[in-house]
């Protein structure tokens, strides 16, 4: 940079010796040509020099983290009261809006009385169970008489004790009695399977109803909706009256968060060719005419729509104007109390810490920005 100024500064000195001090040559239109051209190649080291050791862009704005307040409701619903102002700070956690609570209470008592029925059903099935058990214990018993009673005319009969007609109905007996015990086994085991159907432990039954209820007063507590962070509404044009559900996609009310804001350029990609995170940078906003804020480069945004192609039936399309790119830089505020609106515009200047004196010409070129806001747009 200083090598840059006295070559400049000499051949300034030089040129009026040479032509208007001792006159030695005329001066004319071809030396003009000539003196300009080489004047011109010498404020290109300025120009160069600004542009990769200081870079600047005046294609900045101030960004702050939005919600989009969207209602979780089952279908459509009526907004009943709005229960904040525009722009005024809330707290996490303090309710917004409200909506009509009926058919949704409604459906809550529903789903706790399924609960009810399937608790009270599981007993049922207990009693199933013990039910099932006896008559399986009843039905054994009497298979074991009627094979002692078996065994005991066969025997009789082949002494000649016993008439075979008698043999012949404890046989039946016998068969009719392993039916009943069959019979019984099944019941038991379908009534132990209804009864222990479960997930985690639950009844699959109370389970499905207990998630009925949790549905339904998951929207119910839906029903108001309440401030996701620290922050303020922007633009309140929610009203009561209006409905809101399976009918509306979007969101209702747009909520800035507070938390901390920062500023996004977007810079000529070769101009951040020295630029890295950490470094220092001025920020000139339009809503602070004559002020200059100080802060740090947190990111680089290495990554434009230009770089990305979605899926698609059409072939990539190339147009000439879009050849130069940029690239987007995240800057913090050194200062967390100022005044610092979501969506100002303002200047960025850069400092990467290789060239101070070119920093210093990038210092009064910021400056001269910030106090051309009074008076630049020129609207009366």
């Amino acid at each position: 940079m200083g090598v840059a100024l006295v070559i400049t500064i000499v051949y300034i000195i030089a040129v009026y010796l040479v032509f208007f001090r001792f006159k030695w040559l005329k001066f004319s239109i071809v030396w003009g040509v000539v003196s300009f051209w080489i004047g011109f190649h010498l404020m290109l080291i300025f120009m160069i020099g600004l542009r990769f050791y200081a870079p600047f862009t005046v294609d900045a704005h101030l960004i702050r983290n939005t919600i989009q307040i969207i209602p979780r409701l089952e279908g459509p619903t009526l907004l009943t009261d709005v229960l904040v102002k525009p722009n005024e700070p809330i707290k996490k956690g303090t309710p917004l809006y409200k909506f009509d609570t009926t058919i949704y209470e409604q459906k809550l008592l529903n789903a706790r009385a399924q609960l009810a029925a399937a608790q009270q059903n599981l007993k049922v099935m207990d009693a199933d169970v013990d039910q099932a058990q006896q008559q399986l214990v009843q039905a054994q018993s009497e298979l074991a008489y009627a094979k002692a009673q078996q065994d005991r005319f066969t025997k009789l009969a082949s002494q000649g004790g016993a008439r075979q007609e008698d043999v012949d109905k404890w046989n039946a007996e016998v068969e009719s009695d392993n039916a009943a015990v069959a019979a019984a086994s099944a019941n038991l085991q379908k009534a132990q399977l209804q009864r222990d159907s479960s997930i985690d432990g639950v009844n699959t039954s109370v389970a499905q109803a207990q998630a009925q209820v949790a549905e339904a007063q998951y929207y119910l507590d839906n029903t108001t909706l309440v401030a996701p962070e620290d922050g303020y509404i922007v633009s309140q044009q929610a009203r009561p009256g209006m409905v809101v559900g399976d009918f509306r996609v979007g969101a209702i009310a747009a909520f800035v968060t507070m938390d901390d804001p920062y500023m996004l350029g977007a810079f000529f990609q070769e101009h951040i060719k020295f630029v890295e995170p950490g470094q220092t940078v001025e920020v000139a906003l339009d809503t602070a005419p004559g002020e200059i804020y100080t802060g740090k480069v947190e990111a680089i945004w290495w990554a434009t729509a230009q770089g990305q192609y979605l899926p698609t039936g059409r072939l990539p399309e190339f147009i000439l104007p879009k050849l130069q790119g940029k690239f987007a830089v995240q800057v913090s505020f050194d200062d967390k109390k100022a005044f610092l609106p979501a969506g100002a515009h303002g200047a960025i200047a850069v400092y990467t810490g290789r060239q101070t004196a070119f920093e210093v010409l990038r210092k009064i070129n910021i400056r001269l920005y910030s106090f051309a806001n009074f008076i630049v747009p020129f609207d009366l």
